[in-house]
């Protein structure tokens, strides 16, 4: 524990007040999305902006008692942390309940506990710990095979429990070793992973074959000579045709049909207005309505009338688009970046690889999340589920994105006295 006189010295109030500012600004547009002209101003803790209220004194409450505790504490029991919670993980699957199609749900009375909330701060704390005992620029396979099963457990578990959304969120780590010195080819075959993936979606797979059997060809008339060139291009050859199909195998025969459908109505090939493309429509809609300045304080009628649905969770910047306009989204989106630049700011000037490590997963988390669900609100990505950090509704997000962050303000704070 922190000495008395010292429980706040060296905590960055920066960062502070913009999770303030954020956790508000959240609640009033959670209550926004459940006002109409019935609503009565009084705290019905039956409502979603009630239960929120008090979620966000769970989440202040604890806080302060992740601010007050040594920083040795969450880095000697960062594995303990992580094994808990994919035991949590293998358990739910076992045993929990199913909400949206997933099985991520531990029933506790009225309440719900979601393990994958809380799995990545258990997994960033597990990963720094690892690197600031072995680091990544270690050029041993050994060590960096570990690191990435670290993050495959979660995300395989997680994916078990048919919450895609969540699993991909794990993809945040990426950045996080790219910082700290994994290769930049690795992130080009990530990218075109992702190229070949799209292409296998949106051109048919007999087309896609022939194209890149005609390629391979050439590049064997181009490199006949040097058989390491013949092997690559036949290896290359082999694995696109293999991840094409993968694809195509994965989307429409791995996931659920709703997120089938509602990949293939982002990528225009379906549309279905009344059904799965329904909250894509209606979130456009909201959105463009506010105009520049918004349609003010509870005038949303998108918002009132209920079009869109889940608009206090995975929606919310309907709410936001709507009511605050383009000029008040845009404060938003500043105020975010500005939280996460701030994080990166922090995470640099950390003498441990452990808390800056550490730093860089939250920043990396929040970021993945927040770009996510603006993609998905206004059409740029597939919907598949992903909260707004701080804003949406839900007491296992706001706790876990809590957690995450205040664990970082707290190894900040000790920043001197971490060498290593």
């Amino acid at each position: 524990m922190r000495k008395a006189k010292n429980i706040f010295a060296n905590i960055d109030s920066v960062t502070i007040i913009l999770y303030l500012i954020l956790i508000f600004f959240g609640w009033i547009n959670i209550f926004a999305s459940q006002y109409n002209d019935d609503t009565q101003f009084t705290l019905d803790f039956t409502t979603r902006y009630g239960k929120q209220l008090y979620f966000i004194v769970i989440s202040l409450i604890s806080a302060f008692i992740i601010l007050i505790i040594d920083w040795k504490f969450y880095y000697s029991l960062s594995y303990i942390f992580y094994g808990t919670i994919i035991i949590s993980l293998i358990l739910v699957l076992i045993i929990g309940g199913v909400a949206g199609g997933a099985t991520s749900w531990f029933q506790i009375g009225s309440l719900k506990f979601q393990p994958s909330e809380f799995a990545k701060f258990t997994t960033a704390l597990a990963l720094a710990k690892f690197f600031n005992m072995q680091h990544i620029r270690d050029k041993k396979i050994t060590t960096r095979l570990f690191s990435y099963i670290i993050i495959l457990i979660p995300f395989i578990l997680i994916i078990s429990q048919n919450d895609l959304g969540t699993a991909i969120i794990f993809s945040a780590f990426i950045l996080v070793l790219y910082r700290e010195g994994l290769s930049i080819n690795i992130l080009f075959f990530i990218l075109l992973f992702a190229i070949l993936c799209l292409l296998g979606l949106l051109i048919n797979q007999k087309i896609l074959i022939y194209v890149f059997s005609f390629l391979a060809l050439i590049c064997l008339l181009i490199f006949r000579f040097n058989k390491q060139d013949i092997l690559t291009i036949i290896l290359g050859w082999g694995l696109s045709i293999l991840l094409v199909l993968g694809t195509n195998y994965f989307v429409y025969e791995v996931l659920s049909p709703h997120h089938s459908q509602r990949i293939d109505i982002l990528l225009g090939k379906e549309f279905d207005p009344y059904g799965a493309g329904y909250n894509l429509i209606q979130s456009k809609i909201a959105i463009g309505s506010g105009g520049g300045f918004g349609k003010g304080f509870l005038n949303g009628t998108q918002t009132r009338f209920d079009f869109v649905p889940e608009q206090s969770t995975d929606f919310i910047f309907c709410t936001i688009g709507e009511e605050w306009g383009f000029f008040g989204s845009l404060i938003f989106i500043s105020v975010f970046i500005g939280l996460i630049s701030r994080i990166i700011l922090l995470a640099e000037r950390q003498r441990s690889n452990f808390s800056r490590i550490y730093g860089y997963s939250v920043a990396c988390i929040l970021f993945v999340h927040f770009t996510i669900n603006l993609g998905m609100t206004i059409g740029l990505l597939p919907t598949i589920g992903i909260p707004l950090p701080f804003i949406s509704y839900g007491g296992s997000s706001l706790l876990g994105f809590t957690i995450l962050l205040f664990i970082f303000l707290n190894l900040d704070s000790y920043r001197l006295e971490m060498l290593r």
